[in-house]
């Protein structure tokens, strides 16, 4: 889509909005159901990226401690746990600038992938910037996705981190999709962005080739001693907003609610689960910030009558459209079709 038709929808009235998302998920997702993911955090902190809102970052003093790789028969308890608490899909998230082949750190992660992808579960990680070859050895360790979020528009990306650029972003993802690995990747609402941020950023996000398998939509929680601890909490209303316009882009993924569902009511979440979501981050913690108690996810699931989604190891990527760039394009200041090389890449 582009960003015009995305103003387009978005600047509906809101009942008239919540009624063509839900729509487009009636017409995409049957059955009621929900994905249930864990999130669990293999190597926190000590990170060398400045991201603006990341307990996780060295450079910041956020009382998050840098913890080396956690042992795999932790990791292996972890999902198991998850598993038996009703999970389908284990996410192991890393704080570091990415993995290299022949390192030990990378040769520990794809022996605990192996491991995990053995329990019957979707196995997602997001381990920083990947090549060509990482992403291959993860996709042959038995990774199902690839979490790798564009965070928000690349207008107002330099905003955000220094350390790396918006392009190394969708490089790291062409490299996971061309390994045959599923995407995963959304944004992080209220970094100072501006609601044409925001649909600028899924401008971009719906323009991949092929589209991400799940899109997860983060609310900031502001973190002390980060460069954004002060920022101001998402507003319900322009969360659920989102939640209904990506359901419209990208009809055929998911569409996670992850970080910031603390400061949603169940009313809201109720909201946004008609507006299209349907997967969320499940379980107590989310990396280093607090998430709904299960037991509290599961009594709101029974109350609206919607059920866990099965778990699906073997499920295939989605496959690129041949008529489409691989990229997408990711300036707005020029006119990607004059360049050779757009054509190829899409991303001038």
């Amino acid at each position: 889509m582009t960003f015009a038709e995305l103003h387009r929808i978005y600047h509906q009235p809101f009942f008239d909005l919540l009624k063509q998302a839900r729509a487009v998920h009636d017409e995409h997702w049957t059955g009621n159901e929900v994905q249930l993911c864990t999130l669990l955090s293999i190597k926190t902190g000590g990170c060398s990226e400045d991201c603006g809102y990341c307990a996780q970052s060295a450079r910041y003093t956020t009382g998050v401690q840098a913890e080396k790789l956690m042992p795999k028969e932790q990791i292996m308890e972890r999902a198991l746990a998850a598993r038996a608490s009703g999970s389908t899909r284990f996410c192991m998230g890393a704080a570091w600038k990415g993995v290299r082949k022949g390192t030990q750190k990378f040769d520990q992660v794809l022996d605990i992938v192996r491991d995990v992808s053995k329990l019957g579960m979707e196995v997602c990680v997001t381990l920083g910037e990947l090549g060509a070859d990482e992403a291959t050895d993860l996709k042959e360790a038995g990774v199902t996705a690839y979490n790798h979020n564009v965070d928000t528009s690349p207008e107002h990306y330099p905003n955000i981190v220094s350390t790396h650029t918006y392009e190394d972003r969708l490089r790291t993802i062409r490299h996971a999709q061309d390994a045959g690995m599923s995407v995963c990747c959304g944004g992080i609402l209220g970094l100072g962005e501006t609601i044409e941020d925001r649909l600028k950023m899924l401008e971009v996000i719906s323009n991949f080739n092929p589209q991400p398998e799940s899109i997860p939509i983060n609310a900031l929680m502001p973190i002390k001693g980060t460069p954004m601890g002060d920022n101001e909490v998402v507003d319900s209303f322009a969360f659920i907003r989102m939640i209904a316009v990506t359901r419209i882009a990208v009809p055929k993924a998911k569409v996670r609610l992850s970080a910031g569902r603390t400061n949603l009511s169940r009313e809201a979440q109720a909201l946004a689960y008609f507006a299209g979501a349907n997967s969320i981050f499940y379980g107590d913690k989310l990396l280093t910030a607090a998430n709904p108690r299960a037991n509290e996810d599961m009594k709101l699931l029974r109350d609206l009558g919607l059920a866990a989604q099965a778990p699906n190891p073997e499920m295939e990527a989605p496959g690129a459209n041949e008529d489409r760039p691989l990229m997408p394009c990711c300036d707005h200041d020029h006119a990607c079709e004059v360049s050779e090389k757009a054509q190829t890449s899409g991303c001038c």
